[in-house]
């Protein structure tokens, strides 16, 4: 396998229909002793169809299977049992619990040349990014309880995330996973979509939908373990082929999973080629990689002795290192204007610097330590919330350390933690209004928001993956008002480059008031560049502050962009009546905070947001 990388695996390695007809099977299994290749198309006989060795590649053709032919590979492995086994190239599998693979060739014809042309010129840091995150299987289910096949999404789902203004959608592994009730993060099928929504074919024509909807597709990848199922990848031929043999380095004991052996060139090149697969040949615009933490580290969910350290006696994992700068590397040369997205929970240095610097390469890192400061701040009754005020500002300290994606995830919002909007203390009326402030204070914050499906519409109920959204509760006001304002939200967020211009400058974000702990605000400028600008100021306390004094950069008119207390989205309608008039400062005036050169008078509803711009 490794003297064919010149050539995209997933072209040289599994199940291929040919032209003249028939199928040319494929599958690297050195240690192998015996390969067949059984399906419907022989009766599963492991005698009908034996394959030849070329070198560590095992190959065949079979004139009587076609697209459709369901198949496994028959594999007498290195201790001499024979052992049925998916195909780890795989295009097409079996709905779960069945495990064989199917042939696949795709018929599907692209309608978004023009999409990834202007994609390529694209650089995502410096562009708008509001990204919806979405588990396929439980955004909408049909009446008897299955979830939407591809198709059935694509006819609303596309639709749905343009009108609500996202400019991504970051889908929850489409890969084949056997237990649905692992979200995709267990894979055994790395080439293959789902099939509990259809066929590949299905998944190109969502992301195509998608595309003329002018929302760009981020897949969630896992690289960083896979599932222990026996007819899957785990001792593919007997031996550890895909996973490190050493259990330290290739057994997950927090996920109960195996670990990919990075350090083996074949594996790095399967992965690699993975990537490259969904980007290439599902035109995917980038790549969310998880448990990137897991991944970096050696003694990651283990305890002293289980671990042993590096070559230079640290933690570090140094093939992982290399595997990424690599990854990040080919995948940003080869597929202009995608985005790789990494979630990475720890301090780990130039996680989004260039490879060429000794970084990792990585386009985006998920800012864990915002969400779980800014959550754990607002669980808080609004009277003990002063006392926490560096929760929220704490984060602007390294705001700008990386490239950074603010997550409202699935992960907080399951497993008895409640759905966002029951995180919030409170009667439903003040769930509502902090939730609308947390949104609009999250939108104006550094970095590109995600928000898990559902918090959108201030899902009620703590997401599960087996039934749809309550979106029944859209006919109630204040959910209703949770969607206008999140529309709202990201149209205003598209009209005002300094939202998202200068993300990852300094000089893109300034404090007005830090420090009013005791009213629990916060205010600060977004900075873009031709004098495009954006003030925030977040009022997450439960009282109204009448005639607060705001520092600002000039007098005169200022108007209110957005006020998310505002009667469409079922607030109270309270607020500067559209405007504020900013005076100018007098020199010596002590209590015009922030050393600006004006300062308005205004109206701060309690647990609302503010955002103004000068008129």
């Amino acid at each position: 396998m490794a003297d064919r990388v010149e050539e995209p695996l997933w072209r040289r390695l599994g199940a291929h229909v040919l032209a003249e007809g028939g199928t040319h099977f494929a599958v690297w299994a050195p240690n192998a002793q015996q390969v067949s290749v059984v399906g419907d198309f022989n009766g599963w006989d492991g005698n009908a169809d034996p394959m030849a060795r070329d070198g560590d590649v095992w190959e065949t053709t079979v004139p009587s299977a076609g697209s459709g032919a369901t198949y496994q590979f028959l594999v007498q492995c290195s201790d001499g049992v024979w052992r049925h086994k998916a195909d780890p190239m795989a295009f097409h599998a079996q709905v779960p619990p069945e495990r064989a693979s199917r042939v696949h060739a795709s018929t599907h014809e692209w309608h978004d040349a023009d999409w990834l042309t202007e994609r390529a010129g694209r650089t995502a840091v410096y562009e708008p990014m509001s990204t919806y995150e979405l588990h396929l299987g439980s955004w909408k289910r049909n009446p008897d309880g299955t979830p939407w096949t591809y198709d059935e999404m694509a006819a609303e789902l596309p639709a749905y995330l343009s009108d609500l203004g996202f400019t991504h959608v970051e889908l929850m592994p489409v890969m084949q996973h056997p237990y649905g009730g692992s979200w995709g993060y267990h894979v055994t099928g790395y080439f293959a979509p789902d099939s509990r929504y259809g066929d590949p074919d299905g998944l190109r024509r969502l992301i195509d939908a998608f595309h003329a909807h002018d929302v760009a597709v981020i897949l969630d990848w896992v690289p960083g373990h896979f599932a222990t199922d026996e007819w899957a990848l785990a001792r593919f031929d007997g031996t550890a082929l895909y996973e490190h043999p050493d259990p330290q380095r290739g057994w997950h004991p927090e996920w109960g999973s195996f670990i990919f052996d990075l350090g083996r060139r074949e594996v790095a090149d399967f992965l690699i080629g993975n990537a490259l697969y969904w980007l290439q040949e599902f035109h995917a615009d980038g790549l969310r990689v998880d448990g990137v933490a897991s991944m970096l580290y050696l003694d990651y969910s283990r305890g002293p002795g289980q671990w042993t350290p590096n070559e230079h006696g640290g933690n570090e994992n140094l093939e992982a290192v290399r595997f990424f700068q690599e990854l990040n590397a080919r995948l940003y040369a080869e597929v202009p204007g995608i985005v790789m997205v990494a979630e990475e929970s720890t301090a780990w240095p130039g996680v989004t610097q260039p490879t060429s610097a000794g970084g990792l390469g990585f386009g985006f890192k998920w800012n864990m330590g915002w969400m779980h400061d800014s959550l754990s701040y607002l669980q808080r009754d609004p009277i003990h919330r002063s006392h926490h005020h560096g929760e929220m500002t704490f984060t602007l300290v390294y705001a700008h350390a990386e490239n950074y994606v603010l997550p409202l995830s699935h992960d907080e919002v399951v497993h008895g933690k409640g759905s966002l909007l029951t995180k919030m203390p409170g009667d439903r009326e003040q769930q509502l209004a902090t939730l609308r402030a947390y949104l609009a204070y999250q939108w104006a914050h550094p970095g590109k928001q995600l928000v898990f499906m559902g918090g959108e519409i201030a899902q009620e109920r703590e997401w599960a993956e087996a039934r749809e959204l309550d979106w029944w509760i859209l006919r109630e006001p204040g959910h209703a008002g949770v969607q206008a304002m999140v529309r709202d939200l990201n149209r205003a967020y598209r009209d005002h480059p300094a939202l998202w211009q200068r993300d990852n400058e300094t000089d893109g974000f300034a404090w007005i008031d830090a420090d009013a702990a005791g009213h629990n605000v916060f205010a600060f400028r977004r900075l873009g560049r031709d004098e495009d600008e954006i003030v925030c100021v977040t009022n997450f306390a439960g009282i109204e502050h009448d005639r607060f004094r705001l520092a600002l950069p000039r007098p005169g008119r200022w108007l209110e962009v957005l006020n998310t207390d505002a009667t469409p989205y079922a607030g109270g309608g309270r607020g500067n009546l559209g405007e504020v008039t900013a005076h100018p400062a007098p020199p010596a005036q002590a209590d015009a905070p922030g050393g600006l050169p004006a300062y308005a008078d205004v109206v701060l509803p309690p647990l609302s947001t503010l955002w103004l711009r000068p008129a």
